[in-house]
């Protein structure tokens, strides 16, 4: 497995921009597909996005296709998510996960602590 940590978070107005990061342990990141899920309060985590282990491979939720965009950086075991035009519906904490393996479908084997996400004028 890998620990996972992410950052990035804050309080961004609608409209804004942030980018998430997850820096994860080990030498053999390449090897695991990733995920970003969020939970907001009150409600399941839900899928945000994923990325294949070689990075040739993206999926969004329908919810922020054409808004947000995962990348990865295999040589700096670090995967990203870059969120334009957020909404205040974004709001919540934003999760990494990994899966050993090439295609990002669940199970995921580790998760991060969470970075919080405020969307608030």
């Amino acid at each position: 497995q890998v620990q996972l940590v992410e950052s990035g978070g804050g309080l961004v107005q609608p409209g804004g921009s942030l980018r998430l990061s997850c820096a994860a342990s080990g030498r053999t990141f390449s090897s695991y597909a990733m995920g970003w899920f969020r939970q907001a309060p009150g409600k399941e985590r839900e899928f945000v996005a994923a990325i294949s282990a070689s990075g040739g491979s993206t999926y969004y939720a329908d919810s922020v296709k054409g808004r947000f965009t995962i990348s990865r950086d295999n040589a700096k075991n670090t995967v990203y998510l870059q969120m334009d035009s957020l909404k205040p519906e974004d709001t919540a904490v934003y999760y990494c996960a990994a899966r050993y393996g090439s295609t990002p479908v669940p199970p995921y084997d580790s998760w991060g602590q969470g970075t919080q996400v405020t969307v608030s004028s």
